[in-house]
């Protein structure tokens, strides 16, 4: 039932596996294809690490409310933000957005993960720049699609575990 599907292992277990197969994709286009990623793309890998992070958490202990919760925000939280970026480098590569992006990514310093992992998460790249294309979406474009499609199914377990919880206190 889609409804029990938070209070599994497989399905935190997917979904951190779709995560770390675009990190993996993010890392082939950059060392494999010669791609090189802006601040923006750096960022939206990020929001795809914590879409990875809360799958790994629910996955621990899936009966486990404090866990499950914490990992269905992170999970919303890093879409959103996901989602919002690559809406924003769209419509800076468009020309839409009068806007620029930095050279350098600007993480916390709690967490600097462009000097922990400068591989993954070290910017070389410019925001304008289309260096791929995929049926007339860029990868941001097809970013914009991911990110959407993991608010979607978020959407989706949320409302039918409220659904089943309302149908079981009438």
């Amino acid at each position: 039932m889609l409804a029990d599907l938070p209070f599994r292992r497989w399905p935190w277990l997917l979904l951190a596996g779709t995560a770390l197969g675009l990190e993996l994709a993010a890392l082939y286009f950059q060392y494999g294809l010669g791609l090189d990623p802006c601040v923006l793309c750096v960022y939206e890998r990020t929001a795809v690490a914590g879409i990875l992070l809360a799958g790994l958490l629910g996955a621990v202990a899936p009966r486990l409310a404090l866990l499950r919760w914490a990992a269905l925000a992170l999970w919303v939280a890093s879409a959103a933000w996901g989602l919002w970026l690559a809406l924003r480098h769209v419509g800076i590569q468009l020309g839409e957005l009068d806007l620029s992006c930095s050279y350098l990514a600007e993480f916390p310093a709690w967490a600097p993960l462009d000097a922990w992992w400068p591989a993954v998460f070290q910017p070389t790249g410019f925001c304008e720049e289309i260096q791929w294309s995929f049926l007339g979406l860029s990868m941001p474009g097809w970013m914009a699609v991911i990110y959407g499609l993991y608010l979607l199914a978020w959407l989706v377990v949320v409302a039918a575990r409220l659904v089943a919880t309302n149908r079981r206190h009438r």
